[in-house]
């Protein structure tokens, strides 16, 4: 029927095609949404370990002995009379691993400063060596026999921190001019990385305080390269990191089962009612315009504690 007209030779006006304004939206590239925060599903829950029987080499007494020493010590620093916000200490027995979960959890989720989170947790690992040592092994070891120093701390460091870290060894660190034999420790699967499951509580409450107060306060240098996928975490000592290295570590993105129970995660949205109570609400303030930076900058992808 269409077609008649021009079979039958007659020439007619066709109807123009109509035309609708477009918006700016026809122009864009379809692309993937980019605020969906990325996570690392992490090593399964059902491979955990039983760190309660894994001990150090001095036994299982020695290693509760230091466990209560270092709650101790961490509640003391965080209970501070002058501190800007005093934590007290948790309702846990002093020899329950989770206390220092829970003590450690708080720190990070009150300080929105991530540099005061590393200083404390630096002041905290000071206190617990003899001022005489701190003084004097910069410059009757560190400096003199870094080779030494670097064996001897990664020794001490599976010795006296296996109750921490559960299962672990000193192996070599190739990478280092000198071979680097023995001068390394590797954790198997981090107990309180397992047992946080935060990596923004990894990265400022163990990796950069321990990097620095072995640099800052013993003279030798450290490098930590934990791996969230396996939970393992490699010491590198008489190794610097490198500035590449701390952004990495910087724009490690969340632990899929961060926190563990959720217990930050209250923090994160607010939700937590002593959250809405407390000092923190200019840290809650400053996350929630952090979150809606990445948000407009389609990035995100990073743990958003892990930022002033």
């Amino acid at each position: 029927f269409h077609a008649a007209p021009f079979l039958l030779g007659v020439s007619l006006p066709l109807p123009l095609p109509t035309i609708y304004p477009l918006s700016i939206d026809d122009y864009r590239i379809p692309r993937k949404p980019t605020y969906k925060k990325a996570t690392i599903k992490g090593p399964s829950i059902d491979s955990k370990p039983d760190y309660s029987s894994i001990s150090g080499p001095l036994g299982s007494f020695v290693d509760s002995i230091l466990m209560s020493l270092f709650r101790y010590k961490l509640a003391q620093r965080l209970n501070r009379p002058d501190n800007v916000i005093i934590t007290p200490d948790s309702k846990l027995p002093l020899n329950d691993f989770m206390g220092i979960i829970d003590l450690t959890t708080r720190m990070n989720s009150q300080h929105f400063d991530r540099a005061t989170i590393q200083a404390l947790a630096q002041d905290v690992l000071v206190s617990l060596f003899p001022k005489f040592i701190l003084d004097r092994y910069p410059t009757w070891f560190a400096q003199p026999f870094p080779d030494f120093s670097a064996r001897m701390c990664a020794w001490a460091t599976c010795v006296g921190g296996t109750w921490l870290m559960g299962e672990c060894e000193v192996n070599d660190v190739p990478e280092l001019e000198n071979g680097g034999k023995s001068q390394g420790v590797l954790v198997t699967r981090c107990r309180f990385l397992e047992e946080s499951q935060c990596a923004s509580i990894c990265v400022n409450s163990c990796k950069i305080p321990t990097q620095n107060f072995f640099y800052e306060n013993m003279g030798l240098p450290l490098t930590m390269t934990p791996d969230y996928e396996t939970g393992e975490c490699q010491f590198a000592f008489g190794r610097l990191p490198t500035e590449e290295e701390n952004r990495l570590a910087k724009d490690t993105p969340c632990l899929m089962r961060c926190p563990s129970n959720g217990g930050m995660r209250s923090w994160h949205n607010g939700s937590d009612q002593r959250a809405a109570g407390s000092n923190s609400e200019k840290w809650l303030e400053d996350l929630k315009a952090l979150e809606l930076e990445e948000l407009k900058n389609g990035s995100g992808s990073t743990c958003s504690l892990m930022e002033d």
